[in-house]
């Protein structure tokens, strides 16, 4: 493989200088999510899941010990750029993780990027990184931000509704919703309404909604948005009469608020935690044991991103300073998702199975999730093209 990176810059701490001995040198990780506001049940996720990993190998990750610097982005940008710097400046962390909103994403992908820091992605996957502005920097353990609603448009398709209406925040994420649903519908788009970042009150564009008589809506509202929405939307007495489709709206985080009125509702997605494959097995049931709920698709996410990390320091014996050889080993991507089959594409994007998960009344009353089979099967971005990296 040709020499990619100019300069390799071992940002490993040797352990003397930490007190430690000379053959126990750390691996610096930073760890950055939304930790507070309407989206922190997400950031708490992917933060709980990756430090399950951990645990389960002895606090460290491919055999070498790690240290973990947790911060709160807020679901800033501006701070996110912030935390950035001091992980990268002061704490002179080897890599960084997590991150679950696509504006933080694209604010802080080119600072790190720029200075040589690897930033594997658990959850945001804005489309300007899966085409021109990729980087050999960048590693996704989840998906492009397209990709999660082309499965969506599929699915509308497959249940042969004609009209739709759409809705999402207006922000990177919600704009790469619309474009990846329109990408794999067949059918008319009544609409597409964009709305405030965490706004609390959708009254008016649900009543708007009505008057436009759709077969059906789709809907993209993560986190204490999907709440609100959901809510509203069975208070003007809609669930189980205008069929509800949406991605990361009723999820693994929402479910629990929304509890037996999101019954009904249909979903796509990469991931349910009764995906039937051995690790998920294995991750399913420390999860709960450990934090006495199921774990949610960024739980999974972040876990892959452990397990990607896993195995790919292992491949080079912690010496992640060998910019080369450790991006090598990532993209081999020699784990086992829980999400089943994973392998990455030029772009340094997954090559995965996007899944069609109903929230159904489970054995004990209680709404759960049911994988109702494949949507879209080893299933790649459209943006790989645009990517310059070999």
């Amino acid at each position: 493989m040709p020499q990619i990176f100019k300069k390799s810059l071992c940002a490993t701490v040797m352990a003397a200088s930490l007190g430690w001995p000379a053959a126990q040198a750390q691996i610096r990780i930073g760890f950055m999510t939304t930790l507070s506001g309407p989206g922190a049940a997400l950031g708490q996720d992917q933060y709980d899941a990756f430090m399950l990993a951990v645990e389960q190998r002895n606090g460290k990750l491919g055999d070498s010990e790690i240290r973990i610097f947790k911060e709160d982005d807020q679901q800033k940008p501006d701070v996110a750029v912030q935390i950035a710097q001091k992980l990268i400046e002061k704490e002179k962390v080897n890599l960084i993780t997590g991150v679950v909103y696509s504006n933080v994403m694209m604010a802080i992908h080119k600072p790190i990027a720029n200075a040589g820091i690897f930033l594997i992605g658990a959850n945001a996957g804005p489309t300007p990184m899966a085409g021109a502005q990729c980087s050999p920097y960048f590693f996704s353990t989840s998906w492009n931000n397209d990709q999660l609603h082309e499965a969506g448009g599929r699915l509308a398709t497959d249940l042969g509704y004609e009209k739709i209406y759409l809705m999402a925040p207006n922000y990177q994420g919600g704009k790469d919703a619309v474009s990846g649903f329109k990408r794999y519908y067949k059918g008319t788009i009544l609409d597409e309404v964009y709305t405030q970042v965490n706004q609390p009150d959708y009254s008016v564009e649900i009543a708007q909604m009505q008057a436009a008589k759709p077969d059906a809506v789709y809907v993209f509202y993560p986190g204490g948005m999907g709440i609100n929405f959901v809510k509203q939307y069975n208070q003007a007495g809609l669930l189980g009469k205008l069929p509800l489709l949406s991605v990361s709206t009723v999820d693994g985080t929402t479910l629990p608020a929304l509890k037996d009125i999101a019954i009904g509702a249909i979903t796509s997605s990469s991931y349910s935690p009764d995906i039937k494959n051995p690790q998920n097995g294995i991750f399913v049931d420390a999860f709960l044991k450990k934090y006495g709920r199921l774990p949610s698709m960024y739980a999974a996410q972040s876990w892959d991103a452990a397990m990607l990390l896993d195995s790919a320091i292992r491949k080079v014996k912690g010496k992640v300073g060998d910019k080369d050889a450790f991006r090598a080993a990532l993209k081999q991507a020699d784990f086992k998702s829980v999400r089943g089959p994973f392998r990455y594409n030029s772009n340094q994007f997954p090559v995965a199975n996007f899944y069609r998960v109903d929230v159904v009344k489970g054995k004990n009353g209680q709404a759960e999730f049911s994988t109702k089979g494949v949507i879209l099967e080893n299933h790649q971005d459209g943006y790989a093209s645009q990517c310059s990296m070999k």
